[in-house]
């Protein structure tokens, strides 16, 4: 108990100074963020636009065959604040995350940069198979009403509401509270070891201990809260690149029928 509670209070200590004033209005395109109040909205040519709903699934400047997607950074690297898209709010600007009416704060440093791909969503009316009969979990889970989430490994600390094109290499099937919860892994195109990185079996080998590394950070990062382990599906492996393309176009078919109307919207704003 001593320990999280020094954790939680050096990680306050760190961030809440300089919770917003880092998170300077950046231009992406055409496509540029403004802090108001709390929170951080997307704009485009004078109006606001959703970081979820606006941000196309693939960049508009590549052809959609090279298969990079976009990716909205929501925390940057070795940082706490648990920033996140508001999928109820209207426009669906970042913000930090509270409780109790508190902000909310990882219990240490997130040693990669986070976040989500635009226009997906994982449907909690949907069933999906995570494993096989001999896997000790149930292999039945539905999604958890998200779009899909983004752990990008790449060398530069990005910046929350920054928008970048990405390669997926892998991703894991978490496990969080009953519901299923991706984790894509992926890179910028443009970092360094983009061109040595096409799927998951090149971040083992040329990135040894980061596949391990983002399994047991998301394993064990709810536990100073007095919550269980998070478990993983498929045996605990990390999917290739053709699985993690698969969900990530998979995710984007719920989510146009979620924005379409053909599945109850769950409370979250679509701007329809």
């Amino acid at each position: 108990k001593m320990a999280t509670l020094f954790a939680t209070r050096v990680s306050k200590r760190l961030f809440t100074a300089t919770r917003w004033p880092i998170f300077a209005n950046i231009r992406n395109g055409s496509i540029s963020t403004k802090m108001v109040g709390e929170a951080l909205y997307f704009e485009e040519n004078g109006k606001k636009i959703s970081p979820w709903h606006d941000v196309p699934l693939h960049p508009t400047h590549v052809s959609k065959d090279e298969g990079v997607y976009s990716f909205v950074c929501e925390i940057p690297k070795y940082t706490a604040a648990k920033l996140e898209i508001a999928t109820k709010q209207e426009n669906n600007p970042i913000i930090q995350d509270t409780k109790n009416g508190q902000p909310r704060y990882y219990c240490g440093l997130i040693y990669w940069n986070y976040g989500c791909i635009p226009q997906t969503w994982e449907n909690p009316h949907e069933l999906e198979d995570v494993g096989t009969r001999e896997a000790p979990l149930p292999h039945l889970y539905a999604g958890d009403n998200d779009p899909v989430d983004v752990v990008e490994i790449g060398s530069e600390t990005l910046k929350p509401g920054q928008i970048s094109d990405i390669k997926p290499l892998g991703c894991l099937s978490m496990i969080d509270d009953g519901e299923l919860d991706w984790k894509v892994i992926a890179i910028k195109t443009t970092d360094p070891m983009a061109s040595q990185l096409n799927d998951i079996e090149d971040v083992e080998n040329k990135l040894p201990g980061t596949v391990s590394g983002i399994r047991e950070w998301f394993r064990w990062y709810k536990t100073p809260d007095g919550k269980g382990l998070n478990k993983f599906g498929h045996r605990e492996k990390a999917l290739g690149r053709r699985k993690t393309v698969q969900v990530i176009e998979g995710t984007h078919e719920s989510w146009k029928k979620l924005v379409n109307g053909e599945v109850g919207k769950n409370g979250l704003w679509t701007g329809k």
